[in-house]
């Protein structure tokens, strides 16, 4: 499995980080977000949208389930998989027509993970005593992503990373 992990400050460090991810994007691409409330999964998706040049505001879609927003290499669909059983209920949403479309980000993603045999994990973490900090992972078992997670390790600087 590769994998990556890193250190950012605040909002603004977790979307520097995240806007590294972006460049490397393409329609059908699956990022699961996992991590506890307010680790920052909303706040990531922001950036990379940003960073794919969406002009919209990107905002959780806890009750509404998903929102999609255009961008320069296509539509991103962003799930928030909270409030779901399970994979079941994810499929009855009747998603899987946009996934082949959409770069696709999935909050809450271990619910659904079964459902996407080449995702990208990100995992978000922050300690209660300090509450800025975030830890965020990159981590993935599929060939896709490989030469991905060596991108963003050579981007992010040597300070921040760590395994």
């Amino acid at each position: 499995m590769d994998s990556v992990k890193v250190s950012a400050v605040g909002a603004d460090g977790t979307g520097a980080v995240a806007a590294l991810l972006a460049p490397h994007l393409r329609p059908g691409d699956a990022v699961l977000l996992t991590g506890g409330l307010a680790t920052g999964k909303t706040t990531f998706v922001k950036a990379v949208a940003s960073a794919m040049g969406s002009p919209t505001s990107v905002t959780s879609p806890t009750f509404t389930l998903a929102h999609f927003y255009p961008s320069g290499p296509g539509t991103i669909l962003h799930v928030d998989a909270y409030r779901l059983s399970g994979v079941l209920e994810f499929r009855d949403l009747g998603l899987d027509e946009y996934l082949d479309e959409s770069v696709t980000f999935i909050e809450w993603g271990e619910k659904v993970a079964e459902d996407f045999s080449c995702h990208l994990m990100v995992e978000l973490h922050c300690d209660a005593s300090e509450p800025d900090l975030r830890v965020i992972g990159f981590s993935s078992e599929c060939p896709r992503w490989s030469p991905v997670i060596d991108a963003l390790q050579a981007a992010l600087p040597d300070e921040v990373k760590f395994s």
